[in-house]
Formats: structure tokens, sequence, C-alpha cells
């Protein structure tokens, strides 16, 4: 809270200065009613009887004098400073880091979900086409943690990979892009489709099919991109998809460098995208599209995903982060590698 300190007893010093001791004891006397006890302008102004006015220009006067200083005291379980280093050395356009206490370790997700479902309640205002990566996580728990807005703070949702696998999985998809749209008041739009076929030329047939077609063209109008990171093996909701990378495949991304991925799209430990024969078999938002969304939105954290985070960040893959602490650390503070 503000505070009222004593102006300098030396009267020719600092820049009170030029003013009369019954002015000064006049801004302190304000100051202190005001800041301290709580009373406000207009019962100063009767008290004391001068104009409402004259008290703001008294209570400003004070503060460009020193009188007044502002102390914000943070709250625990707040990391303010570790998100503004976050987007200081990342260049991201917002942080959220979210404190994960000792011994709840396995409350992660729900942990990071409630973050995020917080900051998307506070910055989802209104006209937004959102995309959304089905395969996540992280992404399910947020959209259940998530209240439902009025007015709606969208106008479409978008499935922005494909994803026709495992039944219970695309239950599971079909739930999240679903619930999300309830709550911002979009309207949804389903990829009916697989999001990894067998070849290049399945995904270009596929692609350029009416419909469909017009659901990838539509991506490029999108203004925010709420996406999970993953790390090079396939999470638990990835594999039941029926979209999870072969043995494989995960061997000859690991051969390329590949650390992570969003929306399936790999890239190395630069955050540069690898080039594979993988790649051309996704069905879904493509590199350059992702990199022209204004808002690109990342909820990951766990030790095993530190890697792919930087990458991602790095890559300017997402250029706003929901984390949790210890991950936030270690994106600041990496260990040094060992020399080989």
């Amino acid at each position: 809270m503000p505070q009222v300190i004593s102006p300098p007893r030396d009267e020719h010093s600092g820049p009170a200065r030029d003013l009369e001791p019954d002015q000064l004891r006049l801004l302190v006397r304000v100051a202190r009613l005001y800041h301290e006890q709580g009373v406000r302008q207009p019962q100063i102004a009767a008290d004391l009887h001068i104009s409402q006015p004259r008290v703001s220009r008294l209570l400003k006067q004070a503060a460009l004098l020193g009188i007044v200083h502002t102390v914000v005291t943070v709250p625990s379980g707040v990391h303010a400073d570790v998100e503004e280093q976050l987007k200081e050395h990342y260049g991201l356009r917002d942080a959220v880091v979210a404190e994960i206490p000792p011994g709840e370790e396995d409350r992660l997700l729900p942990l990071l979900a409630s973050a995020a479902a917080t900051y998307l309640d506070a910055t989802l205002h209104g006209g937004d086409d959102i995309g959304l990566s089905a395969w996540s996580a992280s992404l399910l728990a947020t959209v259940e943690a998530m209240r439902p807005k009025r007015p709606a703070v969208a106008r479409t949702v978008s499935q922005v990979l494909g994803g026709i696998g495992d039944p219970s999985a695309q239950v599971r998809a079909t739930r999240l892009l679903t619930r999300f749209a309830e709550v911002t008041g979009g309207q949804p739009i389903f990829m009916p489709t697989p999001g990894l076929v067998g070849s290049s030329n399945l995904r270009e047939a596929l692609t350029q099919d009416g419909s469909v077609a017009q659901i990838v063209r539509s991506w490029d109008e999108l203004t925010v991109l709420l996406v999970g990171i993953g790390a090079l093996s396939p999470s638990p909701l990835l594999r039941s998809s029926g979209n999870a990378i072969s043995e494989a495949e995960q061997h000859e991304l690991r051969e390329l460098n590949a650390v992570g991925d969003v929306c399936l799209r790999y890239f190395d430990a630069d955050g540069d995208l690898v080039a594979s024969g993988f790649d051309q078999r996704v069905v879904g938002i493509t590199p350059e599209q992702i990199l022209r969304i204004e808002r690109r939105v990342g909820v990951a954290g766990g030790t095993d995903k530190h890697t792919a985070i930087r990458a991602a960040l790095v890559g300017g893959w997402v250029n706003i982060l929901v984390t949790d602490l210890d991950t936030a650390a270690a994106l600041l503070h990496p260990t040094p590698k060992p020399p080989s």
C-alpha cells in the first residue's frame, strides 16, 4: 500500500525546498488522510474546507515530491518477477507462472490448468477466432476449469489438427472443442480428418477437398492459438488417439535432433522446424500459419518438457507461456551441458 514519508528536515534540499512549511503540512495531512486513514477525497475536501479538485492536485503533488511512495506487496504464490524475466528473456507477449506446492507434484496438471483458465478468462474479450490443438491433456484440463463467458468472447473455435483415431480419444477431443466453444460462445469448427496419414500425397488430397480446404484456409484468420507443447515421446492422450508416431518415426526425428512439437510440427533445440517425411504427412495447421497468429498460447510444464518448452519459446512457436515455477527457473537458468 502507499506509504507517507515525512519530507526532508533540511528545507534547502530535495524537491520540496520551494514549498512553505504550511504547504508541506497540508500536503502531508491530505496524504495521510487519503492513504493511511482511507478517507475519500470528497470528505477530505469537506473536512479541510478546500475544493475536491485541490485535494486531487495535492495528492498528485505529494507523489511527485516523494512524500508518498507506492509499495506493492506480492502475495505468496504469485511470481510476477519471474514472469517479467521470462517475457524479457524470450521476448514473450506474456507469461503466467503457477507454483506447485512441495509434495503436490502430482497436481501439476490441474494447477497449470487453473492458471491457464484464469488467464484466458481475463484476456479473451471478444471477436477472436481461436484455434485449438485437440490432443493435449493440459488443454483438456484447462477448458474444463474455465467458466462460461457472457457475452461471447469468440467468433469461432477451430480444431487445427485432425485426429480420427481410437474412439474414446476422439470423444475426449470432441468434448474439448465443444466445451471450449460453449464457454467462449464461439462457433465450433471440427476437422473431419486423421491428424496423420500414410503419405504426403494423401495429405495433399485431403486438404484440397471441399469443406476440409475451407477449414484449412480459415486458419489464416485465427487471432489466438491455444496449444500444448509436446516432448519427443508422445503423450498418453496422443498415443491413444491413433496419431502417435511409431518407434521408427521417433528414431528418425531423434536422429534429426528433434526435441518437441506444437501441433505435431517437430522442432530442434534451436526451435527450427525439423524437415522430415513425417512432417509432410501431418493434416493440420502449417508452421507458417502458426507463426502468423498474433497470440500463441502454450500451456505446458514438468521436468520432462523443459527442453521442448525452451525450444518452442526460442523458435517463436508460442509467445505466451503458462507454466510452473520449476520449469520457469529451468528456462531462466538452464543446467550447462557436460563436456563431451
